[in-house]
C-alpha cells in the first residue's frame, strides 16, 4: 500500500513539472515583443510661398528632430534619382559640404555656394527611388453623374506615371474591391479601371484603413491617392485612425474630391486634414479639367519629393513620436517644408526565425 502511494506521489510530481514545462515552452514560443523602429522614412516636399518645388537640396540642408531628439540622415534622395549613403561627418559643425555641383542645381546662388565636391556621398541601391502607388476610386452612388469622366482623369493619371513605379487600383462603395493588386503592368491596372461600375452607400474610411493596411506591407515609397465625390455615409472606423496607421507606417495620401463633397464642410475639414498629416495634399476639383490637373499636380509632387530615413537615436517614448523636419541655414528659411509630422510604434510579435535570420531585434523589423 505504501508502495502504491510513493507511486502515485512521483506521477502526480512528473504531472506537474511537465505541466509546467509545457506552459513555460508555450511562452517562449510567442517570441519577444519587438518595437517596428528599425528605419523611418520620410517624404518630403520643399516649395517656394509661390508653391515651386525647390530642388537641388542637399541632406545637410536638413534638420530632423524626432521628440526634438536630433536624428541622423542616413539615405537621401530627390525625385527619382538614386539614393546615397550620407556620411555622418563634422559636416553641420565645419559648414556644409556634398557632392552638388552649384552650377548644376536649382538653388539660388547665395545658398548653391557653398555646395562642395570634396566629399561625395556614395550611391546605394535604395527601395525608395520607385513609388507604390495605391488608386482608391468611389464607385458609390455619389457618382453617378461623373463617372466616365473620373475614370478617364485615372487611366491618364495611370500612363502618366513613370515605368519603374508600381500601381494598384481599387474600387469601393460600402465594401472594397480591389481590382488590380500592385503591379507594373499598365494595361492590368487600366482593365481594373474599365471594369468599375457604380455601387451604392460609400465607406471610404473603412475601404482607405484597409488600402493603408495593404500599403503597410510594401517595402518603399508608399502613396495612395484617392478618388472621393462625396462624404462617409456606411464607415464604421474614424478617420483619425485611418490618418494615424497612414503616418505610423509612412503612407502619404493624396485626397481628390469634387465640389459636392467639398460643399459637405466636415467632409472637407477631414480629407484636408487626413492628407496634411500624412505629408500628402486635398484637391477640390470643380470640373473633369480640374480632376486632369489634380492628377498631374500630384505626378509632379512624386517627382520632387526628398526621400529621407534614418535609424531613431534612443527614445524612451513608446507612445506617439512627434517628427520635425527643418532647413538648415538663413537663406533657406523662406522656404516650406511639407512631410508627416508623427508616428506611433508598431508592436508586434517576434518569432525565432525572424531572430535567426536578422541576427538581432534591430534588424528583424520592418522599415517604417
Amino acid at each position: 500500500m505504501m508502495a502504491k502511494k510513493y507511486l502515485l506521489g512521483c506521477s502526480l510530481c512528473a504531472g506537474l513539472f511537465l505541466s509546467a514545462a509545457i506552459r513555460t515552452s508555450a511562452q517562449d514560443s510567442q517570441g519577444p515583443i519587438r518595437v517596428n523602429v528599425n528605419l523611418v522614412q520620410l517624404n518630403v516636399a520643399v516649395t517656394d510661398h509661390d508653391g515651386n518645388y525647390v530642388t537641388g537640396l542637399r541632406p545637410q540642408d536638413f534638420a530632423i528632430g524626432e521628440d526634438k531628439i536630433p536624428q541622423k540622415v542616413s539615405t537621401f534622395e530627390e525625385g527619382s534619382e538614386g539614393a546615397v549613403n550620407v556620411v555622418q561627418s563634422a559636416a553641420r559643425d565645419n559648414g556644409p559640404s556634398g557632392s552638388s555641383d552649384p552650377q548644376s542645381i536649382d538653388l539660388p546662388a547665395e545658398v548653391a555656394a557653398h555646395a562642395s565636391a570634396e566629399k561625395a556621398p556614395q550611391a546605394v541601391a535604395s527601395p525608395f527611388t520607385d513609388a507604390n502607388v495605391f488608386i482608391l476610386f468611389d464607385t458609390s452612388n455619389y457618382m453617378y453623374r461623373g463617372f466616365v469622366f473620373a475614370q478617364d482623369a485615372i487611366a491618364g493619371f495611370i500612363r502618366s506615371l513613370q515605368s519603374s513605379s508600381k500601381i494598384a487600383f481599387y474600387s469601393y462603395s460600402r465594401d472594397l474591391s480591389r481590382s488590380a493588386l500592385l503591379t507594373a503592368d499598365r494595361q492590368r491596372v487600366l482593365q481594373g479601371v474599365r471594369g468599375t461600375v457604380a455601387g451604392d452607400n460609400a465607406a471610404l474610411y473603412n475601404c482607405l484603413l484597409l488600402t493603408v493596411k495593404d500599403a503597410a506591407r510594401i517595402v518603399g515609397r508608399k502613396v495612395i491617392v484617392v478618388f472621393s465625390n462625396g462624404p462617409d455615409d456606411a464607415s464604421v472606423v474614424p478617420p483619425e485612425d485611418v490618418a494615424e496607421l497612414a503616418q505610423s507606417t509612412g503612407t502619404v495620401i493624396y485626397m481628390i474630391s469634387t465640389r459636392e463633397a467639398q460643399l459637405e464642410p466636415i467632409s472637407t475639414a477631414v480629407f484636408e486634414r487626413m492628407s496634411k498629416a500624412t505629408g500628402g495634399k486635398a484637391y477640390f476639383a470643380k470640373s473633369w479639367r480640374d480632376e486632369n490637373k489634380a492628377f498631374a499636380a500630384i505626378r509632379d509632387d512624386l517627382a520632387h519629393l526628398y526621400s529621407i530615413s534614418y535609424y531613431p537615436q534612443p527614445n524612451p517614448n513608446r507612445g506617439w513620436r512627434t517628427i520635425t523636419v527643418k532647413l538648415v541655414g538663413k537663406d533657406l528659411q523662406k522656404y516650406h517644408v511639407r512631410t508627416r509630422d508623427g508616428y506611433r510604434l508598431q508592436q508586434v510579435k517576434a518569432s525565432e526565425e525572424d531572430f535567426a535570420e536578422a541576427g538581432s531585434p534591430e534588424t528583424a523589423a520592418d522599415p517604417n
